[in-house]
């Protein structure tokens, strides 16, 4: 194979160890965080530096999950085709990419943003990477709960990056992933029990049966939908965000309790899907709330 039709597909294999859909979803909410942060409009070269040092630091703690996690990939049909499930990227390879473009994000994020920024996205890093991939996922079927706070960091890492600070508010945005990511995540372990069976991973519904994470989606739901109030109840947001949650709100919660009391792999699949979109406009509503109040 020659060189020219080699290299395309090389990075496109470096692009997948980066898992894109999920660092997509990451950055975005770290960029809402950056313009939640400042009644005006934030420096542009702050939003694009930060916004790169966080997707580059974001896709070397996914390039560490891959690393560790090759051998479960490759026995989950969800997972099988990932470059190091597949063998494709040795391990030296990975964590050479992997300290790449993490040591660049952290050059980028300490000389153009700032140093606070920089050190909250590195923890962040090392809770998913280590903590979590590492000690926590294949320990405890909580492992989502606990470990769910370095994927719930982005917003706040945007917040520091524009206003060098971390207050009250952009804590209830982490608060609000924290909450939302146990029904996402066990919607899919749901409908991929089987799989998470074969993998050996203690997902909740394969150490506790599907009744059981049933309920518990049902409950975080319930959770998540007082957290989604706390920006209006604390002044953080208008009637256009609470308007636009209430709505969102209402299908969650009708996914949830068809999950929990008419259950079947389709409707898991189709929360799953939905979950995804309700974050998104969630933020977005935020964003779009701030800027016509003020």
């Amino acid at each position: 194979m020659t060189t020219l039709t080699a290299s395309p597909n090389r990075i496109a294999q470096y692009w997948a160890l980066t898992k894109p859909r999920v660092t997509q979803l990451a950055v975005f909410c770290a960029v809402i965080g950056m313009f939640l942060a400042t009644p005006e409009l934030p420096s542009w070269k702050i939003v694009v530096s930060a916004t790169i040092g966080i997707w580059l630091l974001a896709g070397a703690a996914f390039a560490i999950n891959c690393l560790v996690e090759r051998e479960i990939d490759s026995r989950m049909a969800r997972t099988a085709r990932r470059p190091m499930a597949r063998g494709e990227i040795t391990v030296l390879q990975t964590l050479v990419f992997s300290g790449v473009i993490g040591g660049a994000g952290m050059w980028v994020l300490y000389n153009f943003v700032n140093p606070l920024t920089m050190w909250l996205t590195f923890a962040t890093f090392v809770g998913y990477a280590v903590i979590y991939t590492i000690i926590l996922k294949p320990a405890t079927p909580q492992n989502i709960v606990i470990g769910g706070l370095s994927g719930a960091m982005p917003p706040a890492l945007g917040w520091a990056a524009v206003a060098n600070d971390l207050p009250m508010q952009a804590w209830i945005l982490v608060l609000i992933i924290f909450i939302w990511t146990p029904p996402h995540f066990w919607a899919l372990a749901l409908y991929r029990r089987d799989e998470y069976a074969k993998s050996g991973l203690p997902m909740l519904p394969v150490t506790h049966g599907t009744e059981f994470t049933q309920f518990h989606i049902w409950l975080y739901t319930i959770a998540l939908v007082a957290t989604t109030m706390l920006p209006f109840a604390v002044g953080m947001s208008g009637l256009i965000y609470l308007v636009s949650v209430a709505i969102l709100d209402i299908i969650f919660v009708w996914y949830a309790w068809q999950v929990y009391r008419h259950y079947t792999d389709m409707i898991a699949r189709k929360m799953f899907a939905y979950s995804i979109i309700y974050l998104s406009l969630l933020f977005a509503a935020l964003l779009v709330d701030h800027y016509l109040r003020f």
